[in-house]
């Protein structure tokens, strides 16, 4: 079993910074697909970005060119950076990882098996 620990929500004003970690512990392997999903109150669930083992990385197009995916494989921690933050990246968002390679595209939820139990992000106006 892998665990996944989130951190780093908050309150921040639009136009802010916030950076989420999410830590990795249990059976996790060298190779792994990492994720963040968000979900918004009366909104879908969205994969907002991925990365690989080897330096793939995806996000959607609300938060591309704002948001950057990275990790720290010594640590099994993943990072979102989050800049120019807007009210509508108010969230709670989630840490998916996956450490198979089960063919799935790494922007489908599916893709991933574990899930941590989230963060809340707020962006005030």
């Amino acid at each position: 079993q892998v665990q996944l620990v989130e951190s780093g929500g908050g309150l921040v004003q639009a136009g802010g910074s916030l950076l989420l970690s999410c830590a990795a512990s249990g059976r996790t392997r060298s190779t792994f697909y990492m994720a963040w999903l968000r979900q918004a109150p009366v909104k879908e669930r969205e994969l907002a970005a991925a990365s690989t083992w080897n330096g793939d990385t995806y996000y959607s197009d609300s938060v591309k060119g704002r948001f950057t995916i990275s990790g720290d494989k010594t640590r099994n921690t993943v990072y979102l950076q989050m800049n120019s933050l807007k009210p509508e990246d108010t969230a709670i968002y989630y840490c998916g990882a996956e450490y198979l390679d089960n063919g799935i595209p790494i922007w489908r939820e599916s893709k991933y098996d574990y899930w941590g139990q989230g963060t809340q992000v707020t962006v005030s106006s």
